[in-house]
């Protein structure tokens, strides 16, 4: 069971003190404790390069957190859970980011999501019942 960060959960991790941030750095701290796997999607980090200021925050977070966070590429046995995601929940591709973290935290026989979009989230997860869907 791997854990995977959605754009929101990622960007509390990144940003200033906050009780999201705190709630990220504990889901976090127990995946490292269980020996799980901890991974962002590439496409979640496109979504968040946005810019100087935006990429800077990425950049030193994935620095301060290597090698404990793992950037998941998409090649094409992702690509094609993704898309698989994207089907099981009659979704089209505005959801392409979100169906990524879904996939990426499905494809090793399960996972904890850990979103700040839950509503999105559930949807694409609920025909996965071994993935977990975690707000913060």
């Amino acid at each position: 069971m791997n854990v995977v960060l959605d754009a929101e959960a990622f960007s509390a991790l990144a940003g200033q003190a906050s009780i999201r941030k705190q709630k990220v750095r504990r889901i976090l701290r127990t995946a490292q404790r269980l020996n799980r796997d901890v991974s962002v999607p590439s496409l979640v980090l496109a979504e968040l390069y946005r810019g100087r200021g935006h990429n800077q925050l990425v950049d030193a977070c994935l620095s301060r957190e290597s090698p404990s966070l793992d950037t998941r590429d998409t090649d094409r046995d992702l690509a094609r859970l993704v898309g698989g995601v994207l089907a099981a929940a009659g979704a089209d591709s505005t959801l392409i980011v979100d169906a990524h973290v879904v996939a990426a935290a499905g494809e090793s026989g399960g996972g904890v999501v850990v979103t700040g979009d839950e509503a999105d989230l559930t949807r694409l997860a609920a025909p996965y019942p071994h993935i977990v869907v975690e707000p913060i």
